[in-house]
């Protein structure tokens, strides 16, 4: 009789979905902190907290998403049993619109709010680009003045230095929409052509990468990229290429002449000249507080690429170089932008509702942090209490309350303490700053070891015999009663 052949068990991939990550402790520490950072200056300028669901309906979030190649224009979206749809949130400020808008009545005008937390991006997921990112907001909702937007400008300065980055190292840049819709009238494209406007802003969006020469090609017939794919123009004539740029290349050395370029771009354009207006009266109210150009400058080559800013716009970008992939030097470039966006409430009231606000790329601005070396990827990890011996672990849990009851992050090993090196190992792997050894003969003596395990993996390297490990100083004996004492100095030491 043939033998039945068992059938192999189909076992799941143990892999995050493409385009996701996961993060362990240095990382989520680290996220963390620099959110209390972001959020506690986000409070001393008077933003309040809001926390949203992470799911809302497909109708509330509105189709802004640039990608509309991928499925549901870039959301993450499912049908529920009663056939509504709903979507993971792609930013914190659509559901902001739709708080606003439902809450209106009760809510102080202008409602100004923070929020934080993870959203999702239905996008092709490549390096550094994820589909799932933590985003940072603050938002002025129900105030025209353009005063919130100089006042968004001035606390995106002040949190990045607050977060680390000093000045020199970082750019505030400043445009309105205003401005760039009187090129577009300058350029003769009428207001209902959306597709061409959209057109000519995405490209004017590139100028950073392609430069003036590149942007000429993508305005008229197209270019060849770097790939050597061909890329299609917007189709523009010379004569309406030109205001365009102009337009790209008005910033001047101080703000006065870049706004008096910028009025030569826009010709009569009304709405243009309104936008040199509003930026004209932001520069003033940032220098009255004190914001030169060397923190936050007039700059007309910010576009932003979602579709709802009606007025200034403003990025946040960092200056100093890093080596890419390739080992080739480049900016950081941008972490943070924001803008004005009357109509985004709109969609829900009927009635136009001013706002404006700034989004800050947590992750980015992490990793910011981390080439700049203000930052570390490892957790702090938590004092162990050795065991010695199975019968005495009341003991051991005795000396872990009295760490923990002191504000000292402190466990107890919790594994086979058979093999006292793999107590150790384990704390090392656990980045413990120190482990604490009380075998029978310490506990009738009344004393207990303490060894610096920081110290201690810097000295091994130089140490050959045990008389020499005994007689460095990573270990030590204390007395039991000085046991929190002893272990806060050696902390100390090993974080000095």
């Amino acid at each position: 009789m043939a033998k039945i052949k068992k059938k192999k068990v189909q076992r799941p991939k143990a892999l995050p979905p493409k385009g996701f990550r996961d993060y362990f402790g240095g990382d989520v520490t680290g996220r963390g902190e620099m959110l209390r950072q972001i959020t506690d200056v986000y409070y001393r300028y008077g933003f309040d907290p809001l926390e949203t669901p992470a799911v809302e309906t497909v109708e509330a979030l509105g189709k802004f998403l640039p990608d509309v190649d991928r499925p549901n224009e870039g959301v993450f979206a499912w049908q529920d049993e009663d056939d509504a749809w709903m979507a993971l949130r792609y930013d914190m400020t659509a559901p902001l619109a739709r708080v606003f808008a439902q809450f209106r009545n009760d809510l102080p005008t202008p409602y100004r709010r923070y929020a934080m937390g993870p959203v999702w991006r239905n996008e092709k997921p490549g390096p550094g680009r994820y589909r799932q990112f933590y985003q940072c907001d603050a938002d002025t909702v129900g105030s025209a003045n353009v005063a919130a937007d100089a006042e968004i400008c001035a606390m995106l300065s002040d949190t990045l230095e607050t977060v680390g980055i000093p000045r020199g190292d970082y750019i505030v840049r400043v445009n309105n929409r205003k401005v760039l819709n009187g090129v577009l009238e300058a350029v003769g494209l009428p207001a209902d052509d959306t597709a061409t406007r959209d057109a000519v802003l995405r490209t004017i969006d590139k100028f950073d990468k392609v430069g003036v020469a590149g942007v000429r090609e993508l305005l008229g017939k197209g270019r060849l990229d770097a790939s050597g794919a061909y890329i299609d123009g917007v189709g523009l004539s010379n004569d309406q290429a030109e205001p365009v740029l102009a337009f790209l290349v008005s910033k001047a050395d101080d703000t006065a002449k870049t706004l008096a370029n910028l009025r030569d771009a826009v010709g009569g354009s009304a709405a243009g000249l309104q936008g040199i207006e509003d930026l004209e009266k932001i520069g003033d109210l940032l220098t009255a507080q004190g914001y030169g150009a060397d923190r936050i400058v007039i700059d007309p080559s910010v576009v932003r690429g979602l579709g709802y800013y009606t007025g200034p716009v403003y990025e946040a970008e960092l200056t100093f170089e890093i080596l890419d992939d390739k080992g080739r030097k480049r900016q950081f470039g941008s972490v943070a932008g924001g803008g004005r966006y009357d109509d985004l409430v709109k969609r829900f009231t009927g009635q136009e509702v001013p706002a404006t606000g700034v989004s800050i790329g947590v992750d980015r601005l992490l990793a910011a942090l981390r080439e700049k070396g203000r930052i570390g990827t490892t957790a702090k990890g938590p004092v162990v209490v050795t065991v010695m011996d199975r019968d005495r672990m009341a003991d051991y849990q005795t000396m872990v309350a009295e760490l923990r009851n002191a504000g000292i992050r402190a466990e107890i090993y919790l594994g086979n303490p058979k093999n006292f090196g793999n107590q150790l190992k384990y704390a090392d792997k656990r980045a413990s700053p120190v482990a604490v050894i009380e075998g029978g003969d310490e506990k009738e003596r009344g004393v207990v070891q303490i060894k610096d395990l920081a110290l201690g993996a810097r000295l091994s390297a130089e140490i050959e015999t045990t008389e020499e490990w005994k007689a460095q100083p990573a270990q030590m004996e204390i007395k039991r009663g000085d046991l929190v004492a002893e272990v806060r100095k050696m902390i100390a030491r090993a974080e000095g």
